[in-house]
């Protein structure tokens, strides 16, 4: 219960309490990783005992690695190419340097197991204060791995369910809404959707919401699921047009997939299909045809997902957890449905 000297030690309220060190620790410091109900005891044996850290103990149980964590499932040579998530990750840069807190980024190819190594890691080195999720699969373990961890965490993403009061939610309807409405108000009837990963959460939403907004709208899709890449919409785009003339116009699910579908419409002398893209980028401007596209905003949900976190680790409030709205951006590819379609 206490040490030679009859101070009460953190080892002693764990053993009468039933508990590791680590929970009482977290417990007493106002750490995420306990129950309120773990919590509570803790805090009453400690009161009813006569707990007080020494100075140096609390320097220590009180410090912070002032670090957040990003583990990417992307290949490192190419995350240059992604214009996206440069511009997110120079939101996370730009709030972290306001607090005078850093960045810990690693990528890790597709290797899951190599992302939860990672954060196994980090919290039993203490690297890393909390970290942020992308790309959410269906049964995703890692906002259960990070629970047991203890490590805080928030998770851009489109359902609050996965993870209750942590998620930076995204409208994928309202997005797909802009989107359909845009090529449907250009008589489009029938549209290619080239979208991302069929694993991922956000994907599987897009899609649901592109069929409802066609259903709505008098129009048709043909779906295909793609790695993201310039390639991959390349040949999509080249396959899938030149077997079906009737389709009209392409959605994108982000930009590198927009200019790999341009890339091989216009080699196919296929100018008149339009193409509209899920993110914006500066790769969406250049060009004699520029393309059409929605403005995410990711640099401000790069600051917002870490203010979340920040706020998170230091027991303030949740703030307003929904990402600011999407604005579509009209360019030189929306354009109108041919008079004539073959079929």
């Amino acid at each position: 219960m206490s040490n030679g000297a009859g101070r009460v030690t953190i080892a002693g309220l764990a053993d009468r309490l039933g508990l590791s060190k680590a929970s009482v620790s977290y417990a007493l410091n106002g750490l995420p990783g306990v129950s309120d109900e773990t919590r509570e005891r803790v805090l009453a044996l400690a009161e009813e005992l006569g707990w007080h850290p020494s100075s140096s103990a609390r320097a220590l149980s009180r410090a912070r690695s002032d670090t957040i964590g990003i583990v990417l499932r992307r290949d490192p040579g190419l995350l240059g190419a992604e214009p996206y998530y440069m511009s997110l990750l120079a939101g996370v840069e730009s709030e972290l340097s306001e607090t005078g807190q850093s960045l810990l980024l690693r990528m890790v190819g597709a290797d899951t197991g190599q992302e939860v190594a990672a954060y196994r890691r980090w919290s039993a080195e203490a690297r890393v204060d909390g970290v942020m999720l992308f790309d959410i699969t269906f049964d995703d373990p890692r906002p259960r791995l990070l629970e047991e961890l203890g490590l805080a965490f928030v998770l851009h993403g489109n359902r609050e369910a996965v993870a209750p009061g942590k998620v930076l939610l995204y409208d994928a309807r309202a997005d797909a809404g802009l989107l359909v409405e845009h090529l449907a108000s250009l008589g489009h009837r029938r549209a290619l959707h080239i979208a991302g990963p069929a694993e991922f959460e956000h994907e599987k939403d897009r899609r649901d919401a592109v069929e409802s907004w066609g259903r709505e709208n008098g129009m048709e899709f043909v779906f295909s699921p793609s790695d993201y890449s310039m390639e991959a919409g390349e040949r999509i785009a080249a396959e899938l047009v030149r077997d079906d003339p009737a389709i009209t116009a392409v959605i994108t699910s982000n930009d590198l997939l927009a200019l790999g579908a341009q890339t091989a419409l216009n080699r196919a002398g296929r100018e008149d299909v339009a193409i509209v893209s899920w993110d914006d980028s500066l790769l969406c401007r250049l060009g004699t045809r520029p393309i059409s596209a929605l403005d995410r905003y990711p640099e401000e949900q790069g600051r917002r997902s870490t203010r979340l976190l920040l706020d998170q680790l230091s027991g303030r409030p949740d703030a307003d957890r929904r990402a600011r709205p999407s604005r579509l951006i009209p360019r030189g590819t929306s354009l109108p449905a041919p008079t004539r379609v073959a079929r």
